[in-house]
């Protein structure tokens, strides 16, 4: 994550205590240990969620309520860290996981059905993991240090360099390896390729927005850790109302129109947030776009789980939710790099500008690159995600044949495998002769 120069006397300075560094980057391990540690457990939830209720009304509304709890979750976070941040410390913000899971744990050992494990288990691709792993990592770095060592230092142009070559030794890999750790083939079905990747352009202008608001409010406008809580808490209150409301609205529009509608408000939301003066107005400036944003994405997370899942094979179930996840984790972090370096970019090109002034301006620039990554996700919307066609209606595209399960078939164009009709026998034929019989 690029630094914010420190103020000192009015003017950004460039002194970071050896020892604060320290802390923030171990602070910043522990964060990226216990994501992975949940993505360990998200593909399974969502997977159980596909599953277990059928496809349609039921499974919108669940997915609904998921990604009310998953992005408003991050939402009342920020009140509640406010909170521990400013009347317990800031190390309650890592501690209060560990009781919060103990029970989450106990409950769902008490009403959670248990998942049948696959009968057929196979070996971890551990190259491939690797590859992809290190790659990812390789990008992170290469954003978050551009702004610090300059886009042009040999160490960033290595990163960068690595990335590609290590994400494009992965693909190689996933295509020679026996047991590959992702099948690529599930590409070839264009609501998942699109679906992910509006999942992550929506949740990197997502975490890009959170971050640089956050800075903007505690840092220029010197609120509080909970007062800026609370200037975040019309975003969950919004998000819930909606997101529980998608259900009857994509059973009966679809999920085309919110995955068009929706990140298109969120580009609006954050259009407004780019003009952010340095003595702004909460009503005025700040408040519209955490009205208008909160509208788009509860319009827009349970459609792209839905279109990234839907009519997928059952043993592409897992590989689906886990895709998506990936996608939502992996462009949140690559976003969050992108986002904040660029604000930092920004704010050190106005060295000789007063520091709240230069703040606000690369907080601005930060937030309208928030609102262009946004922005890809409604081209995708329009340009790669088809709605599905009701069955025995052709259309032209492309096949899913290969994903089909065995018995199964996948008419062409078609986001959707179906069993095929029972023939009947022919008399004189020994099954006509069997059935007779």
């Amino acid at each position: 994550m690029p630094s914010f120069p420190h103020i000192q006397h009015g003017r950004p300075s460039d002194a970071a205590p050896s020892l604060v560094f320290a802390l923030v980057a171990l602070a910043q391990f522990m964060v990226v240990l216990d994501t992975a540690i949940s993505n360990v457990a998200l593909p399974v939830i969502k997977q159980q969620l596909g599953f277990t209720f059928p496809e349609g009304r039921q499974r919108s509304r669940a997915l609904g309520y998921w990604s009310m709890v998953a992005t408003g979750g991050a939402a009342v976070g920020l009140l509640l860290g406010g909170v521990l941040t400013q009347y317990a410390g800031w190390r309650w913000n890592f501690f209060i996981n560990v009781p919060i899971g103990l029970a989450v744990s106990v409950l769902i050992t008490r009403f959670v059905p248990a998942h049948a494990s696959a009968r057929d288990r196979r070996a971890l691709d551990a190259p491939g993991a690797l590859l992809v792993t290190v790659g990812l990592m390789a990008a992170v770095f290469s954003f978050s240090e551009g702004p610090s060592l300059g886009w042009g230092d040999p160490r960033t142009l290595a990163g960068f360099l690595a990335s590609a070559l290590l994400l494009a030794g992965f693909a190689i890999r996933e295509r020679r390896a026996v047991t590959p750790l992702m099948d690529l083939s599930i590409f070839k079905v264009r609501n998942v390729s699109g679906a992910n990747g509006m999942m992550a352009a929506v949740f990197a202008g997502n975490l890009g927005m959170f971050f640089l608001l956050t800075l903007y409010l505690q840092g220029v406008e010197h609120y509080s850790a909970v007062r800026t809580g609370l200037a975040f808490l019309p975003f969950p209150v919004i998000l819930g109302f909606v997101s529980t409301r998608m259900a009857r609205l994509v059973a009966r529009f679809g999920f085309r129109p919110f995955l068009v509608l929706g990140p298109a408000l969120v580009v609006l939301g954050m259009a407004w947030l780019c003009f952010l003066p340095v003595h702004g107005s909460y009503p005025l400036h700040v408040l519209p776009g955490l009205v208008i944003m909160p509208v788009g994405y509860g319009m827009s997370f349970a459609p792209m789980y839905a279109a990234a899942t839907a009519g997928i094979p059952h043993r592409y179930a897992g590989l689906a939710s886990g895709l998506i996840t990936t996608s939502q984790q992996a462009g949140g972090a690559l976003g969050l790099a992108v986002i904040s370096g660029a604000a930092a970019s920004v704010t050190a090109s106005l060295i000789r500008t007063a520091a709240p002034r230069a703040l606000t301006v690369g907080y601005d620039a930060g937030m309208a690159v928030s609102a262009g990554i946004t922005l890809v996700a409604v081209l995708l919307a329009v340009t790669v995600i088809r709605a599905p066609r009701p069955a025995g209606e052709p259309r032209g595209g492309t096949s899913d044949a290969g994903l089909a399960e065995p018995g199964f078939r996948c008419a062409r164009g078609r986001r959707w495998c179906q069993a095929p009709p029972a023939r009947s026998a022919r008399p004189g034929s020994a099954a006509g002769q069997a059935r007779s019989g």
